[in-house]
C-alpha cells in the first residue's frame, strides 16, 4: 500500500511543477475592436455563459488539454469535473450551451483568424495572427 501511495506522491509532484513550468495563459479574440480589454471575471463569464460586455462566443480545448486545465484551474477557478457538472447541469435545463470545443491549439488559431467574435485561450508564448486580439493574459507563476 505505501508503494502505491509513493507512486501517487511522485506523479502528483511531477504535475505541480510541470504545472509552474509553463508561463501563462492568454485569451484571444478576433474582434474589430482592438482597445477591448477584459478581467479575469469577464473572462471566467464569457467562458461559463455568464453575461459578458462584449459579443463574443467562447470557445474551448478538448477536456483532455493541458492548457484546458491550466485556464480551468487559474482563470475559471473550477476544476474540469465541477465545469463538466455545471454544463450538464445547464444542458439538462436547457439554459446554456458549453464553447464550441476545438482539436488543439493550432486549430485554435485557426478557428479565431476564421470566425469573427470568437475568443478562445492559449499558451502564452503562442505567436498570434497581427487580426488577432490578445484581451486578458495571466501569468500562472
Amino acid at each position: 500500500m505505501t508503494k502505491y501511495l509513493f507512486v501517487f506522491l511522485l506523479c502528483s509532484l511531477g504535475f505541480i511543477f510541470d504545472v509552474r513550468a509553463s508561463t501563462g495563459i492568454i485569451v484571444v479574440a478576433n474582434t474589430a475592436d482592438k482597445s477591448i480589454k477584459l478581467n479575469r471575471q469577464q473572462v471566467r463569464n464569457l467562458f461559463m455563459g455568464g453575461a459578458a460586455p462584449y459579443e463574443l462566443a467562447a470557445i474551448s480545448l478538448p477536456s483532455n488539454n493541458q492548457t484546458r486545465v491550466l485556464f480551468n484551474t487559474k482563470v475559471v477557478g473550477l476544476t474540469e469535473s465541477r465545469i463538466q457538472s455545471y454544463w450538464a447541469q445547464m444542458r439538462f435545463t436547457g439554459r446554456k450551451r458549453a464553447p464550441k470545443e476545438i482539436d488543439d491549439e493550432s486549430s485554435v488559431v485557426e478557428y479565431l483568424k476564421n470566425n469573427e467574435g470568437a475568443v478562445g485561450y492559449l499558451p502564452a508564448g503562442t505567436s498570434i495572427p497581427d487580426n488577432l486580439t490578445v484581451i486578458y493574459t495571466t501569468s500562472l507563476e
